[in-house]
């Protein structure tokens, strides 16, 4: 179920006032309302007019004062220049569709910085997956031959170390009898 929108009534005065939470509130307030993620609607206390979209853009407005980066100037003047309804209509779908554009690239670049970050932010988990032994294998037609191998490399290596002992004892008895 969707969250009731904050309702700001905006009285003849120029003053907002913040209904759900009962306290004035000025635009810095309402942007960082918006940018929690709640939704605002703006009526006016006498009519009960709704001027939201006035004041989200009184907001981007003074955003752009105070920061030099607002919206391009050439697209400021294209907005006034599509002055009939129909132009206006395609200027706000073309904005909202590079907006929401926008949002979905940088949702999916966040989500991987985040499995980047995690993966930087535990090493030894990504060690142990590298160095964690491999699941054991199935079994293949040639493991009974790979063992009968592994038997044979293992007597023929006793005999060896078996010979090579024969030998040294043959070689300190030929020592002491020159001695």
């Amino acid at each position: 179920m969707k969250p009731s929108p904050v309702l700001i009534r905006k009285y003849g005065n120029r003053r907002l006032y913040d209904s759900s939470n009962s306290k004035y509130v000025n635009l810095d307030d309402i942007a960082a309302f918006i940018r929690e993620g709640k939704e605002v609607k703006v009526v006016d206390a006498k009519t009960g007019r709704d001027l939201t979209r006035v004041t989200l853009t009184q907001i981007i407005t003074e955003d752009a004062k105070e920061k030099p980066t607002g919206l391009p100037l050439e697209l400021l003047r294209q907005l006034v220049v599509a002055s009939d309804e129909a132009r206006q209509e395609f200027v706000m779908w073309y904005l909202k569709s590079a907006f929401d554009t926008y949002q979905k690239v940088k949702e999916g670049v966040q989500s991987r910085l985040g499995e980047v970050q995690s993966t930087l932010l535990s090493p030894v988990d990504t060690m142990k997956k590298f160095l964690a032994p491999a699941s054991p294998r199935p079994r293949t037609e040639s493991e009974p031959e790979l063992e009968a191998l592994r038997k044979r490399v293992a007597e023929l290596e006793t005999r060896l170390k078996k010979g090579e002992r024969g030998k040294r004892r043959k070689s300190a008895k030929a020592l002491r009898m020159r001695a």
